[in-house]
Order: structure tokens, then C-alpha cells, then sequence
């Protein structure tokens, strides 16, 4: 048999690339109207097609989208909440969740609190002020805190007989009413989301009472300035075991991103995790995420992500959206010279659509993919957008899929029905032991 294969896998996703069209760009999605040569390039050397997560129609959040293409299933998720607060280096224990939870300004209309503005603009020493006087409560024999991670955003951790199956409070939207907090359909009888949910609604209760009062909102008010006087909370999570991803897929992976649940995300299924910051130039970040991967010899899977092309759709600007991906299109410049002339596996898609008008916050289409690298077949596409990559050889992809290429692609897919291993590993060589001898 031929020698085992070090040839690595680069995955550069561009978080949600993916879009509808619109008549200001021609009917054509913000990636068909950028001026994208060097995705392009990548496109006409390799092989294309379609990738979605999930199934087409399902609007997938980036952390369930990440989960699935690493190679884990639904009932293995342990929820954002969760990641983005492993994420922020918390200790969260098995005894309690985590809940994403961020500040709102809300109205009361007779009894029922309608948002009026998300994360209303405040000073970060009065931010401070506010998150100090509901930092942390004892209610009912369960322990609720609050952490900030970014200015008005934190996790709040609920201890206790607790369950994270519990609905969120956040509605997502402004001029509703905050939600209540319900035990979900999925818990059942468990007393624990009962109680949860219960605790829940009564510390958001207190802290709106403890806010509204509070000096720094009588001065805002005084100044005419709407007040910080609710917190709403979403997606909660709880710490879950899991198989890491150096055991399941038999190699060393690495994540390069910037963002709380992508560090997260990373940490929980055994990824090495280099951290990064996002400049003004989207391109030259990208650019230097991929020098750094290419440095790292050590790890045969290796994600490079950007979070740009969904944060310009969430601006609702399908022109904003084109010029970050031409700014990423430049720093890719590399990808081409590093799949022909490198061992190493070029992978470029993304996570999910992020429509750039409308009011959704993620939407349900496919988003391209493409593969370059040694004997990778090629195709008759010559362009990477939403369309031309529907012609290509790959067809359609889900999120299961990906890992059990990466593995083709790396010569390490086992032949199904050997087994070198007592555990039935995806992977071939696997990890063997030795026939002795002088055991016997």
C-alpha cells in the first residue's frame, strides 16, 4: 500500500456569504455582483456545488451550521449560550446554564414591557453602574448571575436543579412585547425547565424593577435619553461530553476567528483555537489568517474565518455586502498558488445565507463551495457565486457530508469493513495496536 498522506485541509468560510438578489444589483446576489477574479480562479481549477448545513429552507445560526460541518450531530449540541460563555473563559458547571442576555430599553404598557431599543447607546462606566446592580441574586434556592462580555451583553448563568430547555425572553425584534420565559415543548415533564423558566422571569422582574430606578436611568431620563431598564436573554445552554475532534477524525484541527461563540465552539470539541481581531480591512485580515494557517504544519485541518460578509448583510445595505466581499476576494490572492503548488486541500463556502434586505436574520438558501487541490476532478465552472456553482460536479452538499470528504480528500477514508481498531473509526490508519509475540 502507498505510503499514509500528509496533505492538509484549509477551510475558508466566509460567515454568510450566501444572499438573495435585488433589483439595485440587477436581480443578482451581492456575490454574483462583486468583482471577485480570485474566487473565480479557485472555481475554474477545482470542483463546485452547493452546501447547506442542514436542509434548504432551514435559516441555520453559524454555531449549529460550524456543529454540523465538524462532524457533530443536533443531540450533541450543548446550545450558544454555552459556547459563548466557554467562549469568555467561564466556568460553567453541570449544574448550571448559560443564557446569552443583553440590556434592552423597554416601555411598560400596562404590565407588559414592549422593547423600544436594543442595547441602547450608554457610557461604559455607566453600562458598568447598571450590570453592578443586577450582577447577581438568590432566588428560590437557585444562584443567578450575571457576566458582561461586551458592553451591554453578557451570559447569564443560572445554578441549581436547573434545565436549559427553556424559551427565550428576546423577541428579536423592537415595538413588541419581551417575551415570557416557558418551560419548552421538548422538556416535558421535567420539573427542572418548570422551575428554570420560573426563576428566570422572576430575576428579568427584579432587574427591571432594580433599573428602572436606578440613578444612571432618572439621569438618562432627565436628559431625554431613553432608559437601560431590562435585560431579555436567548439560547440557552449547558455543558454537555462529547467525543473531541482529534478522536473522532483521527487529526489535529485548528480555528482561526475572531468572536466569542467561534472560540467557544473550538474549545469545546478539542479544536486548537487561535484567536484574532477584526480590522477595517477585511481582506487583509483574511490574508493574514491564512499566512498563519499555512504555519501551522502541525495541524492537518485547519478553519479560517471571517465573520464580515454576514455582519454587512445584517446592515440591510446589498451594496455594502459587495464591497466587503471584493475587499475579501483581494486577500485571497494566495488561495490559487497554495492549492497548485502546496499538498494542501483548498476549501472556500460559507455557513449560511445572510439576506442583505428583509427582515430575517438568517435565511434557508444553499451557498457555494468549492475544492481545490491535488487530483481534485474538475468541473466546467468557471465562477463562485450561488448559481454557477449549482453546474458543478460536487451537486448537493449537507453539513454530514464534509468531514467524510475531508477524509477522502486526505487519503484517510477507511474502506468500509476494515477494521484495524476495536472502535469503528471513520479514519484509516487508525490508532493500532501492535500484534507481540511475547504477549501471547
Amino acid at each position: 500500500m502507498n505510503s499514509v498522506s500528509h496533505s492538509r485541509c484549509l477551510l475558508v468560510l466566509l460567515d454568510g456569504l450566501g444572499d438573495r438578489s435585488y433589483p439595485e444589483l440587477g436581480h443578482k446576489t451581492p456575490l454574483q455582483a462583486a468583482r471577485t477574479p480570485h474566487l473565480d480562479s479557485l472555481a475554474a481549477l477545482g470542483a463546485n456545488g452547493l452546501f447547506h448545513a442542514a436542509r434548504p429552507g432551514i435559516a441555520l445560526p453559524s454555531e449549529n451550521a460550524h456543529f454540523a460541518m465538524f462532524g457533530y450531530s443536533e443531540d450533541e449540541f450543548p446550545g450558544r449560550g454555552y459556547l459563548e460563555a466557554l467562549g469568555a473563559d467561564l466556568d460553567i458547571g453541570y449544574d448550571e446554564v448559560a443564557i446569552l442576555a443583553h440590556f434592552v430599553s423597554v416601555k411598560n404598557v400596562k404590565g407588559v414591557l414592549h422593547i423600544e431599543k436594543h442595547r441602547p447607546e450608554i457610557p461604559a462606566d455607566q453600562a458598568l453602574d447598571l450590570i453592578e446592580s443586577v450582577a447577581s441574586r438568590k432566588l428560590s434556592g437557585m444562584e443567578v448571575s450575571f457576566a458582561q462580555t461586551t458592553m451591554l451583553d453578557g451570559i447569564l448563568k443560572i445554578r441549581g436543579p436547573v434545565s436549559p430547555l427553556v424559551s427565550d425572553t428576546d423577541p428579536v425584534q423592537r415595538f413588541c412585547p419581551m417575551l415570557a420565559a416557558l418551560p419548552h415543548k421538548s422538556a416535558g415533564n421535567d420539573p427542572r425547565a418548570q422551575r428554570t423558566a420560573e426563576v428566570l422571569n422572576t430575576y428579568l422582574a427584579k432587574c427591571h424593577h432594580v433599573l428602572e430606578s436606578h440613578p444612571v436611568n432618572i439621569e438618562r431620563r432627565q436628559q431625554g435619553l431613553l432608559s437601560v431598564n431590562a435585560i431579555v436573554t436567548q439560547r440557552a445552554g449547558q455543558r454537555k461530553d462529547i467525543i473531541p475532534f482529534q478522536r473522532r477524525w483521527g487529526m489535529k484541527g485548528l480555528s482561526i476567528a475572531s468572536g466569542l461563540v467561534y472560540r467557544g465552539l473550538g474549545k469545546y470539541i478539542g479544536l486548537d483555537v487561535h484567536q484574532v481581531r477584526d480590522g477595517k480591512d477585511p481582506g487583509a485580515d483574511l490574508a493574514e489568517r491564512i499566512d498563519y494557517a499555512v504555519s501551522r504544519q502541525d495541524c492537518r485541518f485547519v478553519h479560517v474565518h471571517t465573520k464580515t460578509p454576514d455582519a454587512a448583510a445584517h446592515s440591510k445595505s446589498p451594496a455594502r455586502k459587495v464591497e466587503v466581499i471584493e475587499s475579501l476576494d483581494r486577500g485571497l490572492v494566495e488561495l490559487s498558488r497554495l492549492a497548485m503548488e502546496e499538498d494542501i486541500f483548498v476549501v472556500v463556502t460559507a455557513d449560511h445565507s445572510t439576506p442583505s434586505s428583509g427582515p430575517l436574520i438568517h435565511s434557508g438558501e444553499w451557498v457555494p463551495f468549492t475544492v481545490v487541490g491535488p487530483g481534485i476532478r474538475r468541473d466546467l465552472v468557471q465562477h463562485f457565486d450561488e448559481v454557477h456553482c449549482g453546474a458543478g460536479s460536487l451537486g448537493q452538499l449537507s453539513g454530514g457530508d464534509f468531514m467524510p470528504l475531508v477524509l477522502n480528500w486526505l487519503d484517510c477514508a477507511k474502506l468500509q469493513g476494515l477494521m484495524d481498531t476495536a472502535d469503528d473509526q471513520p479514519y484509516w490508519p487508525g490508532k493500532r495496536i501492535p500484534f507481540r509475540v511475547d504477549g501471547i
